[in-house]
């Protein structure tokens, strides 16, 4: 193998891809990047964990073809110390090296077992959906707070991703708060997919989309893995398994309260009293005709307290929630208005978006000591 490159691009390309080579398996190979020259495609840098993989094309001028597996972060150390606009990289098969040369300075580099580097998944033609990039980056980020990151309970970790019709549903919770986000599309999709993907993998493909601009993500899901298509960049990832919760039947059918509130307002009372709420202790929001004031006390620390008018009527009640929780749900909202929904202070609350209900997010509440 030898090429010949932009300095630059190499490093914008390996600033993507070393982002997915494993930092914490056995085998070292998983933590390189594979520099790949063959005759019939276009060079391009491959990473996996074995989770999730990517491949990203390369600009290059290949003078001889082949492939190189090198340790990811120390090549990307070493490129981005590099001076001169253009370096070259050949593999020396004797050494088990790769000579980096760039202007006056030269790098070897060993390399590592390529035999040992996995062979990724790639797309699947007969189940392939094409979805809106913008409307895919949206939903994604919209739910993705709410995945959890315990790997105990791994099937939370994911988030579910539906496609069908005109239609976009992604959902994901962590047994303590559930996104529900439905994104209405501008024209019907051919195909239809469902699958719990890794929310770290949907998150790294949003991303590259903000950094890739491109109009489409095309999805194809095989048995155990999902492949994602954004502008010449690959992304595969194992799916997730086990039975996702059935989240419809978390959602109430009926409540007691229902109150339509200015999004910015409300978010900046809770991030300030937030800042008072700490060692666990909760928010709490008290409720009375035409007032809710959101409190929290953390001992040895301070308190602090603001009042909003809202139009609440009935007999006064008091909630308490996970700020942090509470402040990722309204910040998820893009509304100018949002929709809060009340039960009792033992009972979900419901924060939607208001007339569409296009995004829900349920957030458990934390039982208040008086």
């Amino acid at each position: 193998m030898k090429l010949s490159l932009s300095t630059q691009e190499l490093i914008a390309e390996l600033q993507t891809v070393t982002r997915v080579a494993s930092t914490r398996s056995a085998v070292q190979a998983l933590s390189g990047v594979m520099i790949t020259a063959e005759p019939d495609s276009p060079p391009e840098l491959r990473a996996t964990d074995m989770e999730v993989g990517l491949r990203v094309p390369l600009q290059a001028d290949v003078a001889r073809p082949g492939a190189a597996v090198l340790p990811a972060r120390l090549l990307l150390d070493v490129v981005r110390s590099l001076s001169a606009d253009t370096l070259t990289m050949e593999l020396r098969a004797a050494e088990q090296d790769v000579e980096l040369i760039c202007g006056p300075t030269t790098f070897h580099l060993h390399t590592l077992r390529a035999e040992d580097f996995p062979s990724l998944p790639s797309p699947v033609p007969e189940s392939r959906v094409v979805l809106p990039a913008h409307a895919f980056i949206e939903t994604v980020t919209r739910v993705a707070r709410s995945a959890s990151r315990d790997e105990t309970r791994p099937v939370l970790t994911g988030i579910l991703m539906s496609a069908s019709g005109q239609e976009l549903r992604m959902v994901a919770t962590d047994s303590y708060r559930l996104s529900v986000k439905v994104t209405a599309l501008t024209a019907a999709l051919e195909g239809s997919l469902e699958a719990n993907v890794p929310a770290r993998a949907l998150q790294e493909l949003v991303r590259i989309a903000q950094q890739t601009p491109s109009e489409a993500v095309a999805v194809s899901v095989g048995q155990n893995q999902v492949v994602f298509e954004l502008g010449g960049i690959v992304l595969s990832s194992r799916l997730i398994d086990g039975q996702f919760p059935n989240y419809r039947q978390l959602l109430p059918e009926s409540v007691e309260h229902e109150l339509r509130l200015a999004t910015a307002e409300l978010t900046d009372v809770v991030r300030r009293i937030s800042l008072m709420a700490q060692k666990n202790a909760p928010l709490r929001l008290s409720f009375s005709d035409g007032t809710l004031q959101i409190s929290a006390q953390t001992p040895d620390v301070g308190e602090a307290s603001e009042a909003i008018p809202v139009p609440f009527h009935g007999e006064p009640f008091e909630i308490g929630f996970n700020p942090e929780f509470l402040r990722d749900g309204l910040e998820s909202l893009d509304t100018d208005e949002l929709v809060l929904k009340l039960i009792s202070p033992l009972r979900p609350g419901l924060i939607e978006s208001p007339d569409t209900g296009e995004f829900v997010y349920l957030i458990m509440p934390i039982r208040l000591n008086v």
